[in-house]
């Protein structure tokens, strides 16, 4: 696994979905949009959670949840339900999921350049690398509010490729949702499944499913180009 100029390692670039690939925050998710509803008087739709795992709220909002098309009323929404997300990491806490560290430290010391793709918003992110002590393993961050369009669409995945100056075609996405995965190949990169939130079975499309990161090394990401 050289790191040569040469050599795939050199060009390679990993990017990260966040939610249910380094964290899994569902439970902390469920609670905000349980007490956004509360606060609002709302109903929440049965199975709305997992409809709209992965996906931006201002789809969820008028998409899943039926609260409003009102595009004002649906920003308000959305920014308040991630206020009380904020909340609730903070008073629960959180842990990266089980390899996500030693797997970084990998990549690290392999000089693969590593940046954080979601659609989660910003705060969120940058809170939670507070909270996990993780902020060091990652060189860059593109968030919901850098994209107009959210997953299956690759715009999120381009957009970091850019950042840690990748060619698509070199980069790895680590996702956990099999919308993400279909963004990863529009965007033309190798996508690797993380199958602890939706199960293996929803992400066949993807090039490699592992259960944890750690399952992982540099020289097996170079053969996913091979």
């Amino acid at each position: 696994m050289g790191k040569d100029d040469s050599g795939r390692a050199s060009r390679l670039g990993a990017i990260f979905d966040w939610d249910g690939v380094v964290i899994d925050s569902s439970r902390h998710h469920e609670e905000s949009w349980n007490r956004l509803a509360a606060e609002e008087r709302r109903v929440l739709p049965e199975g709305h959670f997992l409809k709209g795992f992965g996906m931006k709220n201002e789809v969820i909002i008028p998409g899943i949840l039926h609260w409003t098309d009102d595009e004002g009323e649906i920003r308000r929404l959305s920014l308040r339900k991630e206020v009380l997300y904020r909340e609730v990491i903070r008073e629960r806490g959180l842990e990266p999921l089980p390899g996500v560290r030693p797997f970084l430290e990998r990549l690290q010391a392999a000089g693969i350049p590593r940046v954080i793709g979601s659609s989660t918003h910003r705060l969120n992110i940058t809170t939670s690398l507070d909270i996990l002590g993780l902020a060091e393993f990652f060189t860059a961050i593109v968030s919901a509010e850098d994209v107009r369009q959210g997953k299956p669409d690759p715009d999120v995945f381009l957009k970091a490729a850019a950042k840690i100056g990748r060619e698509p075609a070199d980069c790895v996405v680590f996702e956990d949702a099999p919308m993400g995965v279909e963004a990863a190949l529009a965007g033309g990169m190798k996508a690797v499944g993380v199958a602890g939130t939706h199960g293996s079975a929803v992400l066949e499309k993807a090039h490699r499913v592992v259960r944890r990161l750690d399952e992982l090394d540099v020289a097996d990401l170079e053969a996913l180009f091979a």
